[in-house]
């Protein structure tokens, strides 16, 4: 089950490049420690299987990916040479992986729609859980709801916009790091981002609209 979708447009500095702690779990990895594995499972599975869910929007394919990036984790381990963080690695293993799967559903399922429009023209112009306040069940009741919106409207648009607004509006990552999971140019995220908000911005407004008049004539 996904935690709560939430949006922070705020920047954020780029962390370090490889933190002690990092460093020891994949010392601890190389040597076959077990609870460094443990700790690696702990720490990344709820968040890889999080990214992948949004990414193909089924939780069985985001459960086999989740299993496929810690299997790619533990067979590269020792050619991982720290020039990134190790959650830009293992989130860049993620992304690939929801990629691959994505390729496999419409080769073997024919059901991905939209697929063509992966390759986008870019020349064209954290989880966090919801505070509870002693706020009332109608209340909590219009936060699922507005969640739903939410998780259906990414589903909506274009997948490259979508893994790029997802990386950066919840998982909080900085553009340096996403830059470097997606393998693209800085102005290429800044492009992704801004076109992929408001694609969510016109999805929401088309479902969010016709409620809201609904609403008004009960």
């Amino acid at each position: 089950m996904t935690t709560p979708l939430t949006f922070d447009l705020a920047g954020t500095a780029p962390e370090a490049v490889l933190s002690y702690e990092d460093a020891q779990l994949i010392a601890g990895l190389r040597e076959g420690v077990e609870s460094s594995y443990e700790l690696l499972i702990s720490r990344f599975q709820q968040p890889v299987y999080n990214l992948a869910y949004r990414l193909l929007n089924d939780s069985g394919d985001a459960c086999d990916v989740t299993q496929e990036v810690f299997l790619k984790v533990f067979r590269n381990v020792s050619n991982f040479q720290g020039k990134s963080s190790l959650r830009t690695w293992v989130y860049r293993i993620a992304v690939n992986e929801s990629h691959n799967r994505r390729r496999w559903l419409f080769r073997h399922r024919h059901k991905e729609v939209g697929l063509q429009e992966d390759f986008v023209d870019e020349s064209e112009p954290r989880d966090r859980s919801l505070a509870d306040g002693g706020r009332s069940p109608y209340d909590r009741a219009f936060d699922r709801e507005k969640q739903a919106l939410l998780e259906e409207a990414l589903t909506r648009i274009n997948p490259s916009f979508r893994e790029a607004v997802v990386l950066r509006d919840v998982e909080d990552l900085s553009y340096e790091e996403i830059a470097e999971i997606l393998q693209i140019s800085m102005g290429t995220v800044k492009s992704r981002i801004l076109r992929g908000r408001e694609a969510l911005r016109l999805q929401l407004t088309a479902r969010i609209s016709p409620e809201l008049q609904l609403r008004e004539c009960l």
